[in-house]
């Protein structure tokens, strides 16, 4: 799992051999279908090699997007383009005034118009800023 460890694993650059997903602004990957709609869960490790399909080839879809509204869509000012403030997300969250992101997940990744028809429903929303919160 992508959270066990020490030692953690690099999922993510795991994820940018095998599918075309690139990073953006937020430090998440992102699809250029799913948007940041997407997650790893886990990995499986196999003794033998397998002969896996062909990796499609993309551009990240953040190249293209000029105003790059999930940089100012996040009301705890988490995210500069450079880094991500946990301590300010979950203490927005944790502040009542966070209920927006609580139900309907990140209002920054709410925010990239890529992908937006996967956005996770209230009920997704909620277990997973929920363990975030928890940890």
């Amino acid at each position: 799992m992508p959270s066990d460890g020490p030692p953690y694993w690099p999922f993510q650059q795991w994820a940018m051999r095998a599918e075309p997903v690139f990073p953006s602004p937020l430090g998440i990957l992102i699809h250029p279908v799913y948007g940041l709609w997407h997650g790893y869960r886990g990995a499986l490790l196999f003794e033998e090699r397998l002969e896996l399909p062909t990796v499609v080839t993309a551009s990240s879809p953040c190249r293209t997007c000029r105003d790059r509204p999930c940089l100012s869509a996040c009301p705890a000012g988490a995210f500069d383009g450079e880094g991500y403030d946990v301590a300010a997300c979950r203490a927005h969250l944790r502040s009542g005034a966070g209920e927006d992101c609580l139900g309907g997940s990140c209002l920054a990744r709410r925010a990239c118009p890529v992908g937006s028809e996967y956005v996770y429903g209230e009920t997704h929303a909620r277990f997973h800023m929920a363990a975030f919160l928890g940890g």
